[in-house]
């Protein structure tokens, strides 16, 4: 038996790695029958593609089961908590520490569609839809998102990310942005956090695109998120499922980066 039939499928390496993250079965129900493999293979085809549900091939499991588990591993937390497992072990991979001491935080608004969901508009990229506010550690890898409506201010958006840091961002004290996230934030950083925001302007005389010192991580991880169809734009209704959709594909990212070392 094949054990890839999809480019996107996982390969045994990269199993490996995942396998022991995923929740066993209930006790005292009939026994599981489905392949976790191939459930987790095919939401990896799903976000890569950019497919509908239904539209999942009939190789992997029926699209009703498959969403069962997305929709379960999101709400009991069990995606959130692979990605992090994941990028645990990159990073002391990477002769890191687990808990990253600085990082970059960005925003990155996109359209979003026909399907109902909250929304705004973006006065400043014209664009009506949603808004990723993302915080990544000095390797790009996501420490946590927070999505809102394009509306929403990125001073705004990163007071309510900054004000639910998870556990694995408690040794976290410098983080870089542009200079949308000066004024006030800077003062209230300073007074609820440990850590301090840190901003990275252009130079007056800079003409055309720069690398900028340490800006230019969070924009590499954008990069990579745009990889994968389904986040090119904002397709779910609520933006809980779309934080889960970027932490699938970071897991993906994560994953093919430890079969590689």
């Amino acid at each position: 038996m094949k054990t890839q039939l999809y480019p996107t499928d996982l390969t045994d390496s990269q199993w490996d790695y995942i396998k022991d993250l995923i929740p066993p079965a209930k006790a005292g129900g009939r026994p599981r029958t489905l392949d976790m493999r191939q459930v987790v293979n095919a939401i990896l085809y799903l976000v890569v593609g950019g497919i509908q549900w239904r539209m999942l091939p009939r190789e992997y499991p029926t699209w009703k089961s498959v969403y069962h588990y997305f929709r379960t591993w999101r709400t009991d937390g069990t995606w959130q908590r692979i990605h992090d497992t994941l990028r645990a072990l990159l990073r002391r991979r990477q002769g890191r520490h687990k808990h990253p001491t600085a990082g970059c935080l960005d925003s990155q608004s996109v359209k979003t569609t026909a399907i109902a969901g909250v929304r705004g508009y973006d006065a400043g990229k014209h664009i009506k839809g949603r808004k990723r506010h993302v915080l990544v550690d000095t390797l790009g890898l996501l420490l946590t998102v927070v999505v809102t409506t394009a509306a929403v201010q990125d001073r705004d958006g990163a007071r309510t990310l900054l004000a639910h840091l998870p556990g694995a961002c408690k040794k976290l004290r410098r983080i870089w942005v542009d200079g949308g996230y000066r004024g006030q934030l800077l003062d209230w950083v300073a007074e609820h956090c440990r850590c301090r925001l840190q901003v990275v302007l252009r130079s007056d005389d800079q003409q055309g695109f720069a690398v900028l010192p340490r800006r230019w991580v969070v924009e590499r991880t954008f990069a990579w998120l745009n990889h994968h169809r389904r986040l090119s734009k904002d397709y779910e209704v609520l933006p809980a499922t779309s934080e889960t959709m970027i932490y699938i594909a970071m897991i993906r990212i994560m994953v093919r980066q430890l079969a590689r070392t």
